[in-house]
């Protein structure tokens, strides 16, 4: 992590109910006194738990966090629906229709896999330059192409056949909206449900266990001690191997130039296509992407710089 002066790094955060992604960001800035910050994927007012947010340098990295797969525990009621598909909005439907554990267990599982999904009408998705949160609050409803989704995994956690109150836990890819599938299985179970609470547990590689609320932030500010709450942007990819360069091999990724294997250590084990985590004196300096040389061989090329 550079020690420039000014924060650099990843903040684990713990949402607090009743605050968007932004409110958090905004509220962020002023307290570590610095506009460079953002988010690595929205969460909902109503949900709390694990928001990445990046400051300074890392907010290069910030898209790589909003597309990997995340956690949630989601409490939901089966017995009515919603307009906006948890229990923040007004009731549009109600059903007498009532279930057993074993149902709702048996119908959680059938979200498995790749999937298509429609997005809820009071979403931030955008439809002709308009989002459609936009367009609901007008009393309009559009049609909305369904997107591409999947669901890693799914488990029933408890479930109150006497309230039709539950919850479940789920891990699933970019841009699944869980208050939609809370909506669709009560479709699946012939009944409606609504979503009641969200937790994101985990996004990506980070887990809510390590993540701090602003009094922390505020008291290690206070303390000088912010830089240890702040993760190095690298810890974002741990999932990808890494190279190190030589000083010939980080002039010449400076330059933007295709790096050779003669010019760095460990590229020579990696095939075509792979994406690695690339260091210059102990300095993480950038993603570096494998790929095959016209003349043979191996190089390695930028894939996104964070210096």
């Amino acid at each position: 992590m550079e020690q420039t002066g000014t924060p650099n790094g990843i903040l684990i955060f713990h949402k607090p109910q009743d605050f968007t992604s932004h409110d958090v960001v905004a509220k962020l800035r002023g307290i570590l006194h610095t506009r460079k910050i953002g988010h690595g994927g929205t969460l909902d007012p109503m949900a709390i738990g694990v928001l990445p947010i990046f400051v300074g340098g890392a907010t290069k990295a910030a898209d790589y966090a909003a597309a990997q797969d995340k956690e949630y525990e989601a409490g939901f009621t089966l017995g009515f629906s919603t307009d906006t598909q948890d229990t923040t909005g007004q009731v549009i439907a109600r059903s007498p229709q009532r279930a057993t554990a074993e149902q709702v267990r048996q119908a959680l599982e059938t979200f498995r896999g790749a999937q298509k999904q429609i997005p809820p009408m009071y979403s931030a998705v955008k439809m002709d330059g308009k989002k459609l949160y936009e367009l609901a609050r007008k009393g309009q409803e559009v049609e909305r192409p369904a997107r591409d989704i999947t669901v890693l995994d799914i488990a029933l956690l408890d479930f109150d056949e006497h309230t039709q109150r539950g919850a479940f836990r789920v891990v699933c890819s970019k841009g699944t909206y869980v208050r939609t599938l809370v909506h669709d299985l009560g479709a699946r179970l012939g009944t409606c449900a609504a979503m009641h609470a969200l937790t994101r547990t985990r996004a990506g590689v980070y887990g809510l266990d390590e993540a701090v609320t602003f009094e922390q932030v505020e008291r290690a500010r206070d303390a000088g001690t912010l830089a240890a709450l702040l993760r190095p942007t690298d810890s974002l990819f741990v999932e990808y191997p890494a190279v190190t360069l030589n000083s010939e091999g980080n002039d010449r990724a400076l330059r933007g130039a295709t790096v050779f294997e003669r010019q760095t250590s460990g590229l020579a084990a990696f095939a075509p296509g792979t994406l690695c985590r690339v260091y210059y004196n102990g300095a993480f300096v950038m993603l570096g992407r494998v790929d095959a040389l016209d003349k043979g061989g191996n190089g390695l090329f930028v894939h996104k710089n964070f210096r």
